[in-house]
């Protein structure tokens, strides 16, 4: 086979251009293309680093500029930072004393006694917390939300990478990353010095772990030789590092708030699900049975044995030490931990004091009541009279409406695929699975007092749940092309709005000090004042 004429000769170029003119013209239409192509993959790989970095910059610079303000404990702060310097100096929850909370941003002497304080959390995200403060000392306010700050925006990366791994492409994971970069529930908690925004960095962790185990075994699994018989059972597997992963991550979860159990059962109830099906397709004859009472308790100590000692390796602080709440209750100091956590479960199942901005979970889908975190009457700095400084822990409202919406339809998709057994891919099943552990255990508990803002766990699994949708929306490759760009105007148009409702909420998030009226245009439902 002869290789294709060469292109016409090039007009004449300058002298200085001579070489390349030369080349072009001994240059055939094959290489020509090969040259396209290595300049297309080139670019491939420069947009494949530069937009995980690009969005998780915006992140940063949404979550750490000015991150000190306001210079005061705001809302649970006063519990979260105050245990978090006293981890750091009696390596327990002390008892502090009139006047703390002043203290702190004065630098007069901070009255901690070394009484043992009853704390009703586990203290991995307060010794996180302490770090900051080490950092700058006690009364340095950007020193307390250091770590909540580098976190959230590691958040924002993780869903990135998550939504990457789901749906093979760098335009979903953007989207995904970017709707959470720029959502006001994720700023302000990444802005406060509270243990919820340590949570979702954990949660998310371990759920990149265990796609990443999904990726490497579910190959595995699913290998079977079409010239023997279908065996009865499968091979039983240890060798899960990212599972050993996934452990420590959920663990560490646990060890900030005691919700992070409903997330470390709920994956590993997924890795159990996605292990029979994987089974079944490979043609394994009792695949139930070899997923759940062969596979199934190996899986649990690989999971749960890492989480399990994460967990109690995070309260060394109160085992080595003498002075903690209930750490005299027994000469064994396992025991008197396990005293300590009784005491613990009582006061969390029974928490029904009221707060007015307490918030069923039942109303979150519906966002009645976010919760304002701080406010300031005539803050200076505004310029005008009737001034107002306010941060709010309120979610970009398009944004969070629309991933609800988007995890209605996926609901609708799943129930569609299991009808019809048709299956619906990872890309749908584990935003549901994430929502499933982050809201439905709250929906049990209709007295306790909770709020909105506990939804910053749920968010990354909205936007991923949103950006799936959208996904769909913009159209497939063999949809007709006035399909895909009726789509692909329509997800422009709602990315545009997002952004736009962003910018005009962030005063909000941030605590500028703005105009009374301006502060009141933004004020939607009457729960949100």
């Amino acid at each position: 086979m002869t290789a294709p004429d060469p292109l016409p000769p090039a007009p004449a170029a300058p002298a200085q251009g001579a070489a390349l003119a030369a080349h072009v013209r001994g240059t055939t239409r094959w290489e020509r293309l090969r040259d396209r192509m290595l300049v297309d993959a080139e670019w491939s790989a420069i947009v494949r680093w530069a937009a995980p970095f690009t969005v998780t910059i915006v992140a940063a610079f949404l979550r750490l500029v000015n991150l000190g303000h306001p210079h005061q404990l705001a809302f649970d702060e006063t519990y979260y930072v105050k245990d978090a310097w006293s981890l750091w100096t009696l390596g327990y929850e002390g008892t502090w004393g009139e006047g703390a909370n002043e203290a702190f941003t004065t630098l007069q002497e901070l009255p901690l006694s070394e009484q043992g304080a009853f704390i009703v959390h586990p203290p991995l995200g307060k010794w996180l917390i302490a770090l900051g403060m080490a950092v700058g000392g006690p009364d340095d306010s950007m020193g307390w939300r250091l770590a909540t700050g580098i976190l959230g925006t590691a958040s924002v990366l993780l869903v990135y990478l998550i939504a990457r791994l789901l749906s093979g492409s760098v335009v979903v994971a953007t989207v995904a990353g970017g709707l959470l970069a720029i959502d006001g529930l994720s700023i302000v908690l990444s802005r406060i010095a509270l243990l919820d925004g340590i949570l979702t960095f954990f949660v998310l962790l371990g759920v990149l772990f265990v796609l990443l185990d999904r990726r490497r075994t579910l190959p595995l699994l699913e290998r079977s030789d079409p010239d023997h018989p279908a065996p009865l059972w499968g091979r039983v597997r240890w060798r899960r590092p990212w599972v050993l992963a996934a452990g420590v991550a959920l663990g560490a979860a646990c060890a900030v708030k005691w919700s992070g159990l409903y997330a470390l059962a709920g994956f590993g109830l997924y890795l159990v699900v996605t292990d029979a099906l994987a089974r079944r397709r490979a043609g394994v004859v009792l695949w139930p049975t070899d997923a759940v009472l062969r596979q199934g308790p190996v899986s649990f100590l690989l999971l749960v044995g890492p989480a399990a000692a994460v967990y109690l390796a995070s309260w060394t602080g109160w085992l080595v030490t003498a002075g903690g709440y209930d750490r005299q209750s027994d000469p064994n100091p396992l025991i008197a931990l396990w005293n300590y956590h009784q005491s613990m479960y009582g006061f969390h199942v029974g928490l029904t004091k009221g707060h007015p901005y307490a918030s069923a979970a039942w109303e979150w889908p519906f966002l009645l009541r976010p919760t304002a975190v701080w406010v300031a009457s005539d803050p200076a700095g505004c310029g005008t009279d009737h001034c107002i400084g306010v941060i709010s822990a309120i979610p970009n409202p398009l944004i969070w409406w629309a991933g609800v919406a988007a995890s209605v339809f996926l609901v609708v998709l799943l129930v569609r695929g299991w009808v019809r057994r048709s299956p619906v891919g990872p890309a749908v099943s584990v935003p549901l699975v994430g929502l499933a552990v982050t809201y439905v255990p709250w929906l049990l508990f209709p007295d306790r007092t909770i709020f909105q803002f506990y939804t910053v766990v749920m968010m990354p699994f909205l936007v991923l749940a949103l950006a799936e949708a959208l996904r769909r929306i913009a159209g497939r490759s063999d949809d007709t092309l006035d399909r895909r760009l009726a789509g692909q105007r329509t997800v422009a148009v709602f990315l545009v709005g997002a952004v736009l409702v962003s910018a005009f909420f962030l005063p909000l998030w941030v605590g500028m000090s703005v105009p009374y009226p301006f502060w009141l245009v933004h004020n939607w439902l009457p729960g949100w004042v």
